[in-house]
């Protein structure tokens, strides 16, 4: 009975099972630091949105009545994307992000499966190895040797073997099944997120383009000359949305200019990507 023969091919799968796991941890923390930055930066253009929002209005409230007309409602469709903005922000945090930091855990876990099983293995192969020199050493003497000792032990290495075979096989697959569910929430959210925000601002830039020049003009015109009042711009087009939208979102402009809105960002464009964190302990997204 030779030995060296089946040891070759289990080593060489227990180290493709660690560099699988190995891989599987180093990728998935690359992954958790890069879409927690990505969607850190989400978060501060919707801050800046929200504060290009308040400066429209307060521009507004010096214009003429058609550029204020048009300011205002351009300022409410701009404060409805960032609605939209931090609905996508949440659902990265909770769809996309949550996942990947849990995954630390998993990776740990089937590591330590692992060792357990190699160690056990080890074992067994070894008490083997012991039982064949015995054999070797006194081949006329076999059944005065522990013939069932040897049996055992070879069925204990092959069934220690299949364990650890189907553990990776079971987390290799779960990880599959992960990269999939995982990036599809990635794209889906983006996809929803931007094909509400080309409707809002479809709408934003036909008021742009229907604003009526000449009327604010006569009006600038008129008060040059002592003139006031000599009518009012076309009221404000009321916005709903849509009964497709998947989140609940319909707030007014001023509901959206968050108190938490950042005025100074100096430190804003520093590199966001890191070295691979452990994903067990991270915390959740600092939108700062």
């Amino acid at each position: 009975m030779t030995i060296i023969g089946p040891r070759l091919p289990r080593d060489s799968q227990v180290r493709v099972m660690e560099d699988t796991v190995a891989q599987a941890e180093k990728h998935f923390g690359q992954f958790c630091s890069l879409l927690a930055a990505y969607a850190r930066k989400t978060a501060r253009l919707r801050d800046k949105a929200d504060l290009l929002v308040r400066r429209l209005l307060d521009c507004a409230d010096t214009e003429q009545p058609e550029m204020r007309a048009a300011l205002r409602t351009l300022a409410e469709d701009l404060a409805k994307v960032q609605d939209y903005r931090q609905a996508e922000v949440e659902r990265l945090e909770m769809k996309v992000i949550n996942p990947l930091k849990l995954y630390g855990a998993q990776t740990k876990q089937t590591r330590a499966e692992i060792k357990k099983f190699k160690c056990v293995r080890n074992n067994e192969i070894k008490q083997l190895e012991k039982l064949e020199k015995l054999r070797q050493k006194s081949p006329s003497d076999r059944q005065t040797i522990a013939e069932s000792s040897v049996q055992r032990a070879t069925v204990d290495a092959s069934c220690t073997t299949q364990q650890l075979q189907e553990t990776i096989d079971t987390f290799q697959q779960q990880k599959l099944k992960d990269l999939q569910k995982i990036f599809s929430d990635f794209v889906t959210i983006e996809l929803v997120f931007h094909a509400k925000a080309v409707e809002v601002y479809s709408s934003a830039f036909q008021t742009l383009e229907s604003y009526d020049l000449e009327r604010d003009l006569q009006d600038f015109r008129a008060k040059m000359h002592g003139v006031y009042g000599c009518y009012d711009a076309r009221p404000l087009t009321t916005t709903t949305t849509s009964p497709g939208v998947p989140w609940s979102l319909a707030q007014s402009a001023q509901s959206t200019i968050r108190s938490q809105t950042k005025a100074a960002a100096g430190d804003e464009d520093s590199a966001e990507e890191g070295p691979a964190p452990d994903l067990g302990g991270r915390g959740p997204i600092n939108n700062e």
